[in-house]
């Protein structure tokens, strides 16, 4: 199943990333003591804010590279999940994250866009808190996405079953064939490009 890009497109003026201003209330005298938790005014918290999802996108250790996902379930109850944050523009207001088209945060995104973004950096006692409305980009709009992602990834985007289905054991799922995830030139509907039609989920969470 191809991969999704899922782009948060809501601006910072419309109030849609914001921070805990209470909980860095609690912690002020601590956190000033690192340099990098300087806060002058809150345009700079807003500053190291987006610093600290740029330095996620850019190392695999920092914490802002695994943010917690929160959606609403179709029984109306929040879900939550952990992603891995793909791009982070302060310029443009937007984060990105990837998942296969088929699991159900793709479908409860569908169906309510807005959605928050979690993520605790415990050296500097910052908690980012982002409020998201996601466009679901799929297809050809990915295309660019996709090529990018390395060989030896593409697997974690055709396992069987779909995720959310239950399974017997913890290793009940199959991955996809050597060489079985590739780009195709042909004609697709948007759910299912550069892909084989028989690869239907992904390990992603």
């Amino acid at each position: 199943m191809s991969l999704v890009s899922i782009v948060s497109f809501e601006r910072f003026n419309a109030k849609s990333i914001f921070w805990d201003i209470q909980r860095h209330d609690i912690c002020r005298s601590r956190a000033l003591t690192s340099p990098d938790t300087e806060y002058a005014s809150l345009n700079e918290f807003y500053r190291v804010a987006w610093d600290q999802l740029g330095r996620g996108v850019a190392d695999a250790k920092h914490p802002a590279r695994t943010p917690t996902l929160a959606t609403i379930s179709a029984n109306g109850f929040p879900t939550q999940r952990t992603v891995v944050l793909r791009a982070a523009d302060r310029l443009a207001s937007q984060v990105e994250i990837h998942t296969d088209s088929l699991t159900p945060k793709v479908e409860e995104l569908r169906e309510n866009n807005k959605a928050a973004l979690h993520v605790w950096v415990r050296k500097s006692m910052l908690q980012l808190r982002l409020g998201v409305c996601f466009d679901v980009l799929t297809g050809l709009e990915v295309a660019d996405r996709w090529n990018a992602v390395p060989p030896t990834s593409r697997i974690s985007y055709g396992t069987q079953p779909v995720p959310g289905k239950a399974i017997t054991g913890p290793f009940d799922y199959e991955k996809p064939a050597e060489g079985a995830l590739c780009r195709t030139e042909r004609p697709c509907s948007a759910d299912r490009s550069f892909v084989p039609w028989n690869q239907t989920s992904t390990r992603a969470l």
